[in-house]
């Protein structure tokens, strides 16, 4: 099939080139011209696992192609996907629709035969139907359908998701555009991925209540680790005890400084606002913002506690920035309110990230970065992890302490076992394991 995707971001990109990988011809476009250049020039402008491979392997095969004109892409097209950004607009958290309105209207002139127009982006309940419109107004002649595919790619692991998906799911109105939609996924029939068609509206909402529901699942581990804490529990052992149930499950149940990323964020206040116009408001998920927000920077406050009160004049060794491992991604990162907390309480922070560092410096202008987890440590009054890379889950403990000041450990994603940090004379701080060491400034009273 000829496919046209219209965006070239993370979702765009390993959208476009899993396409081309199944024999599709894909065409990716995007306004930017640097990043097209570069995309033309075998540079990857994110980081994805197997990305690189897989984008050199189709272009190469002439299966995937980038431009930045869409309008012979388009008239040629069978199918037209929409993988704009959304974010959450300023001031009110509504998603920001400019960029897909824009691409609806963009494309409308170009349309040239029966065309499926799918919104891949995550847009709120009611945002195909306005697309739809738009088309109509612009180019009353064209023949159209307008569906909802929404994503449900996780960084780090996004192309394996979209090969293997849990489930794929299409939202029309239109009965045309579901042979259509059938082809374009039907490599994917032959490992039995259950693909779920239903309206658009309703796919629509899918995807927000999904993201919602694993932030809602992130948050409420997070406070039993609170709890676990004040009752000397262990909160990775409730979390086995409760994920070993099937009808909870084990996956997104660790503890740890709360969700960051370009969806949990950014999705569950535009599902708020949704609800909020729709007169239907949904408490547990405005909970589960208010709560998630100020978790980070407690987090910052954690580790001034366990510092002995005060972070004033000390260097503290941050490692790992970005939301999660396997992606180069800050946005909501708990490391920037950690940081931050740190700063203010007035701190000096040095920090390394594997992939991360780049994208940081621009929203980290104070920190001191290095080359690798014994740089940053070098000094430190205290070394925090904050992302659970795979190269920070095997250090030397022994090797770290040496080069710190002091000796204090906070481990913010339960990495290591205590008794293996304070048997390299490190004084350790998890989260939800109970108090496992005594702040600093009790070590000092009873010295």
């Amino acid at each position: 099939m000829r496919i046209v995707m219209i965006g070239s971001g993370y979702v765009g990109l390993v959208s476009g080139a899993c396409l081309a990988d199944f024999g599709h011809q894909v065409v990716c476009i995007d306004k930017d011209e640097s990043k097209i250049a570069r995309l033309k020039g075998g540079q990857i402008p994110i980081y994805e696992p197997g990305l690189e491979d897989l984008v050199a392997r189709n272009v190469a095969a002439g299966r995937l192609t980038f431009s930045t004109e869409l309008g012979e892409p388009v008239r040629a097209a069978e199918v037209v996907f929409i993988a704009v950004g959304t974010p959450a607009r300023r001031g009110d958290g509504h998603a920001d629709l400019s960029y897909v309105y824009g691409a609806a209207e963009e494309i409308a002139p170009w349309l040239d035969g029966f065309t499926v127009i799918v919104t891949k982006s995550t847009v709120p309940v009611g945002t195909g139907d306005e697309v739809d419109r738009i088309l109509r107004e612009t180019n009353p002649e064209a023949q159209f359908a307008v569906a909802s595919n929404p994503e449900f790619l996780r960084e780090g692991a996004a192309i394996e998701d979209f090969k293997r998906p849990d489930r794929i799911v299409v939202g029309i109105e239109d009965d045309r555009a579901r042979p259509v939609m059938e082809e374009v996924y039907r490599p994917l029939y032959l490992n039995q991925s259950p693909v779920l068609f239903t309206g658009r509206r309703t796919s629509e909402l899918i995807k927000y209540a999904a993201n919602a529901f694993l932030a809602l699942k992130i948050t409420f581990i997070n406070e039993m680790a609170d709890l676990c804490e004040a009752v000397g529990a262990d909160v990775q052992e409730v979390a086995r005890g409760i994920g070993l149930d099937n009808r909870i499950g084990g996956k997104f149940l660790h503890a740890g400084p709360g969700y960051g990323g370009s969806c949990f964020p950014k999705d569950t206040l535009a599902l708020v606002k949704t609800a909020e116009d729709s007169g239907a408001p949904l408490r547990l998920v405005e909970t589960t913002v208010a709560v998630n927000d100020t978790r980070k920077r407690a987090m910052g406050r954690k580790i001034v506690a366990a510092c002995g009160g005060s972070v004033r004049g000390k260097k503290i060794a941050v490692l790992g920035l970005t939301f999660k491992p396997n992606t180069d991604d800050m946005r909501d990162a708990p490391s920037l309110s950690i940081i931050q907390a740190l700063e203010d309480g007035g701190a000096t922070v040095s920090a390394f990230d594997p992939e991360g560092m780049s994208s940081a410096r621009a929203l980290l202008p104070n920190v001191e970065f290095v080359t690798s987890p014994y740089d940053a440590v070098d000094a430190a009054a205290a070394t925090v992890i904050v992302t659970e890379w795979d190269a920070f889950r095997a250090l030397d403990l022994r090797n770290i302490r040496e080069r710190m000041a002091g000796d204090v450990l906070v481990d913010l994603r339960n990495i290591y076992r205590p008794e293996a940090a304070e048997a390299a004379g490190l004084f350790y701080f998890g989260v939800g394991r109970g108090q496992l060491s005594e702040p600093a400034e009790l070590r000092a009273a009873a010295e």
